[in-house]
Formats: structure tokens, C-alpha cells, sequence
């Protein structure tokens, strides 16, 4: 089932020398179940596209429809996790994750149990008075997913939300990332990964879009047929790698324009 479908999406910007386009006919579903990531280079729209999925901001031209209804304002089944954790410093740690639930209009005793829930769920219990100030940078990004979560969303959206942080935290949130998806009992149905690393992107999701340099356009949709835990060191992944890196750096015409846009073929 298709829970997304961008419909050749373009989006520009005024300029002093006119208008800036962003991105161009980008066309791509997210189906139920999935875990889609987006690679591409600095200033390709990656980002500029969540913003559009979610509703924050409208496509020049094209739609963007969630479950069969066009997106024309700020999606509330959906959710994102910033890069830089986007926590309010003067809120204690329960407190943000309450706000979204207290901006959907819940009663407080409705709240009180959902946040105690993906407080636990995401390891931040005995932090729930901590102030952002007093937390670690991957302490602070377990907010930040707590907040998401706990609305319960459709869709996660996911903004480099491992790039700030150390390698170590960043390899342990990633798994931890993969372990709600995977838990039928807890949301997203689907989640939106978009990333500048990537082995990241194939680490995690079950396909990889992959985006040209600005103006940016989708140059190929990689499937990731590999066994989970992936093995970072084997030859699949590093194949795979490889291709994505030799598209994003080698370019080449939006998908199904030119051979160097082909689907990838499937991993064995």
C-alpha cells in the first residue's frame, strides 16, 4: 500500500538573479512497511524535500499525496527528527516530548501515560526532568525521537538525525532506529531517511534514492537486498556502496532518462 507518492515534485526559490530552482520532476512512492533513505550531494534538496512531504513548505509545481489525499498544509501523521535535535532549552525532557501531543490538543490526562511510554521506549528514563543543557549530544537526539514517536506517527521523517553525533552513539541510535521500525507494537508505519553517508543509508533502509547535484533529480533507486544486521565489511555492501558513490559523484540523467539512471539491479 502507498502511504506517499511525490508526483513530479519541482521547487524554486527567488533569487537576487532570478529564481533558483532546487529540485525538478521528482516522482517516488513510500509504501507501508518501507524504510526509504535519500542520498545526494550538499544542496540537492534532500532536506527542502522532508519539508515538502510533511507540508511545512509547498512544491512549485507537482503534489505530494498521503494516503490518497493531496498534502496541502502541515501533515499531523507525520513526524521529524531534526539534525540539530531542535529541543526547546528552557523544557525539561518529558516536557518536550509532551509538546506535540499538547499541539494536537490531547488532555493532560492522556499525555502524562504517552510520554512515560516513549520516554521508556527510547532509554530516557530517570532523565525525565533533565534539562537539554544536561544531556549528551545522543541523549538529546533520544528526545528528539521520543517527541516524534510519541505522537504516533504514520511516517518518520529523519533529517540527518545521526550526523551531529559521535560515532559510537551515532552506530547505537541507528540500531535502536531499526529496532522500533521493526516492533509492530510501536510506530512509524514507514520512515524517510534522508542522509549524506552513505553506508548509513544502505546500513538501514530497504531502498536508496539516489539524487543528482542541484538541481537535483533522481538518478537511480537502488534496492538494498541484503540480510539484517548488515555486514559493513562484505562485499554486497560494498558493492553497493560503491554504485551509489559512482552515481551521486559521476551524475548522469533523471531515472529512466539515460543507462547511467538505471534502477540498480538487485544485490545477491
Amino acid at each position: 500500500m502507498s502511504l506517499i507518492r511525490v508526483e513530479h515534485v519541482d521547487k524554486s526559490f527567488p533569487s537576487r538573479h532570478g529564481t533558483m530552482t532546487i529540485m525538478q520532476d521528482i516522482t517516488f512512492e513510500v509504501k507501508d512497511s518501507d524504510f526509504l533513505a535519500i542520498v545526494g550531494p550538499s544542496g540537492c534538496g534532500k532536506s527542502t524535500l522532508l519539508r515538502l512531504i510533511q507540508g511545512l513548505d509547498r512544491p512549485s509545481a507537482g503534489q505530494i499525496v498521503f494516503r490518497d489525499q493531496p498534502v496541502l498544509g502541515v501533515c499531523s501523521q507525520m513526524a521529524m527528527v531534526f539534525q540539530s535535535f531542535a529541543l526547546y532549552p528552557w523544557l525539561t525532557v518529558s516536557q518536550n516530548v509532551a509538546f506535540g501531543l499538547e499541539a494536537l490538543g490531547w488532555p493532560p490526562e492522556r499525555i502524562a501515560p504517552q510520554v512515560e511510554r516513549y520516554i521508556g521506549v527510547t532509554g530516557l528514563d530517570g532523565f525525565q526532568e533533565a534539562y537539554p543543557r544536561e544531556l549528551s549530544g545522543g541523549m538529546r537526539q533520544r528526545v528528539g525521537l521520543a517527541r516524534a514517536l510519541a505522537v504516533e506517527p504514520a511516517v518518520l521523517l529523519m533529517d540527518e538525525p545521526f550526523s551531529a553525533l559521535d560515532p559510537l552513539t551515532a552506530a547505537s541510535l541507528r540500531e535502536e532506529v531499526l529496532q522500533l521500525w521493526r516492533d509492530p507494537q510501536l510506530p512509524p508505519e514507514a520512515v524517510l531517511l534522508v542522509s549524506h553517508n552513505i553506508e548509513e543509508a544502505i546500513e538501514l533502509a530497504d531502498r536508496v534514492i539516489v539524487f543528482s547535484r542541484r538541481p537535483g533529480h533522481i538518478l537511480a533507486e537502488v534496492p538494498i537486498d541484503l540480510p539484517r544486521p548488515r555486514d559493513r565489511k562484505s562485499s554486497a555492501f560494498y558493492d553497493l556502496t560503491d554504485r551509489v558513490y559512482s552515481l551521486i559523484t559521476e551524475g548522469g540523467q533523471p531515472l529512466g532518462g539515460a543507462p547511467a539512471a538505471e534502477t540498480a539491479p538487485r544485490a545477491g
